[in-house]
């Protein structure tokens, strides 16, 4: 039999750790009085907590950069409360995978300000400002605004320290960040922890790292630095790792070190040769170009031509793959160990 008594629990479909969405174009400057509530913690953490699901609706982008939400969460990176920290980098995350979430990121400082996390003593909150600056750096005005403020050094320094899962997010934005500007990289003394990175346990620390060192190899104090580094033994030694992706990043880190003659002579002594030669025929279309390409900046050496001689038959059935771009390089790499003064 039904009875009045009022339970003392709140119903299943009631959330009492997020703040209840206001109607229609009510809902965001609701959620933005809620974020600024300084008084009331608990406010500005149920906000946040809504905040950041109402983020996941591409539509709702627009209206809430429009109400001010970014320079909100701005502000509430540098909260007393961990979980404010954490939550709010982690919307500016949601923010950043978007087109205009990114531009109004750059465009307001928010850059700056969520590099202060990166020293947090809350895991998720360096996890989640990480995420949100790699996010950034995918786009030219992103990594060029992370340039412009002279961070490079700080998350070149923070590859000693950090996670590893953290470490992959730094990678990957130093990575994008060297495509506008190799200086402040090489200032840093990149190339050393690059290098340090090869032995890591994880493949993919290993394989980013190799990749980043390719992008630092470019202009030609990168590639001095490397044969200081003695880094190209670590790569040739890659060449043999089980992971199809750390074999396929340390044949392109090589390809870009072998350009000049010291390197050359580096690689060979190394014992790159017989690893390139291993790979060409991998099922990876991006190893079989990698290899080939090594190869062909090392058949510029009188030594390693003489040596790839006796391979010229195997990188001669290259020139049919079915891939051109491997059938065109397979064709160079030929013409180069067979050419004759």
């Amino acid at each position: 039999m039904a009875n009045c008594l009022i339970p003392d629990h709140y119903p299943n479909q009631i959330d009492i750790t997020r703040t209840p969405l206001a109607f229609g174009d009510r809902a965001v400057p609701r959620l933005n009085r809620e974020l600024q509530n300084k008084t009331t913690l608990l406010t500005r953490q149920r906000a946040l907590r809504s905040l950041c699901d109402y983020l996941h609706d591409p539509e709702h982008i627009a209206s809430c950069i429009e109400e001010g939400i970014p320079e909100s969460l701005k502000e509430l990176l540098s909260d007393s409360d961990p979980f404010c920290r954490y939550k709010s980098a982690e919307c500016l995350y949601v923010l950043s995978c978007n087109s205009n979430g990114r531009r109004a990121i750059v465009d307001q400082g928010i850059i700056q300000t969520l590099s202060v996390l990166f020293d947090d003593t809350e895991v998720m909150a360096r996890r989640n400002s990480h995420k949100a600056v790699e996010m950034v750096s995918e786009f030219a005005f992103g990594s060029e605004g992370i340039v412009d403020l002279k961070l490079i050094k700080t998350l070149v320094n923070k590859l000693k320290t950090e996670l590893d899962d953290i470490k992959e997010l730094i990678l990957d934005t130093l990575h994008f960040c060297m495509q506008v500007d190799t200086d402040q990289a090489l200032e840093a003394k990149a190339m050393e922890v690059f290098t340090s990175l090869l032995k890591n346990e994880a493949e993919t620390i290993r394989a980013k790292a190799a990749r980043d060192i390719f992008d630092l190899s470019i202009p030609l104090e990168g590639k001095n630095e490397a044969l200081k580094l003695e880094t190209i033994p670590l790569l040739v030694n890659l060449l043999k790792d089980q992971d199809s992706f750390v074999r396929c990043k340390a044949a392109l880190a090589i390809e870009a070190i072998a350009i000049t003659t010291p390197g050359k002579y580096q690689c060979i002594k190394a014992g790159a040769i017989p690893s390139l030669v291993s790979l060409i025929n991998d099922n990876l279309s991006e190893m079989r170009v990698n290899a080939l390409k090594a190869i062909s900046c090392l058949a510029e050496a009188p030594e390693a031509r003489k040596t790839l001689l006796d391979d010229v038959d195997k990188i001669k059935k290259l020139i049919d793959d079915p891939v051109p771009i491997v059938s065109k390089h397979a064709d160079i790499s030929v013409r180069i160990i067979t050419w004759k003064p």
